[in-house]
């Protein structure tokens, strides 16, 4: 089976855990052992992650560099895109010594009039207090929104249209390459009037890249591991309950926040009504359970909702 493995930002760098090199290698160190069980159990992978804390991280260390040569948010998740697929990349081979491995820039079309520009919703960098993210937004320009009991920054986060570099990616899986890809949703580029591609200043989702991709790809499964066991109706309350096994007509409805749980259902939606296949979404410890439909929350076209 032909999966395409989401790893969340947060997964990666843990919420609120200090955002240092050697902090990123052992959540990576986890994150590819349970990469290879998934492999172990006889699928074929290619991964996608997240890079939200850090590219918020560079860009902080971007702004505080004299001058006006800051680097644009899109230079900065190809940046993070390398420095993230290379250790992904680099803590499997040391796994799977036998496998070939790719880890590959990726650009994805999004549309220069997405009404995103304007209606910032994407968390990047690290969270704050609500004083200190209110002094920072005043001092920089940024916008800020909440995340959970904390503030972060947010930005753009238009919808990806087209991932351009699908048709590589085909070639190297179908050679039995792992690839890992699209990271951070991917580097935002727009087409100008002459069909000429430039980069745009924000940040994509990467789980609705993820789901872009896998169908793409003609994938068997879209997997989302993030760093909760399932999704929750009234998550953070005493009436919080996990979905266990939904319809997309059952979910669609539903309010989740847009900078976090939103659009991972958005996105396992969009893959299981375009496809008919199924789309997961838990806690990255739990892959091989998810997968193997025993845990997380599954959604399937026709499977009736079971709520715990």
């Amino acid at each position: 089976m032909l999966i395409v493995v989401a790893l969340g930002g947060n997964a990666l760098l843990r919420r609120g855990e200090p955002m240092t090199a050697g902090n990123q290698r052992t959540n990576i160190v986890r994150a590819a052992s349970v990469l290879a069980d998934l492999i172990g159990e006889g699928h074929s992978i290619v991964i996608t992650h997240g890079n939200g804390p850090q590219v918020g991280l560079l860009a902080l260390q971007a702004a505080a560099n004299p001058g006006d040569g800051a680097f644009p948010l899109d230079v900065l998740g190809a940046e993070s895109a390398g420095m993230i697929g290379y250790v992904i990349e680099q803590e499997l081979s040391n796994l799977l010594r036998q496998r070939l491995f790719a880890t590959l820039l990726t650009q994805v079309k999004v549309d220069p009039h997405d009404p995103a520009f304007v209606h910032p919703t994407k968390p990047i960098g690290p969270v704050y207090d609500e004083a200190t993210a209110h002094r920072l937004a005043a001092e920089r320009g940024w916008q800020i929104a909440p995340d959970g009991d904390k503030w972060r920054r947010v930005v753009a986060s238009p919808k990806p249209l087209e991932i351009l570099e699908a048709s590589v990616i085909s070639f190297l899986v179908e050679r039995g390459v792992i690839v890992i890809c699209t990271g951070g949703g991917g580097v935002p580029v727009i087409a100008r009037n002459d069909g000429s591609l430039c980069g745009v200043e924000a940040v994509i989702d990467k789980d609705l890249s993820s789901s872009l991709l896998a169908r793409q790809l003609k994938a068997d499964m879209l997997l989302m591991l993030t760093d909760v066991d399932a999704v929750y109706v009234d998550y953070g309350t005493a009436t919080a309950r996990a979905l266990r096994r939904v319809t997309p007509t059952e979910v669609s409805g539903r309010d989740f926040p847009a900078g976090s749980m939103g659009p991972k259902i958005g996105a396992a939606i969009e893959f299981v009504e375009a496809t008919g296949k199924p789309a997961a979404i838990g806690k990255l410890d739990d892959a091989v359970e998810i997968v193997r439909g025993e845990r997380g929350t599954w959604f399937d076209a026709s499977t009736p909702d079971l709520i715990h």
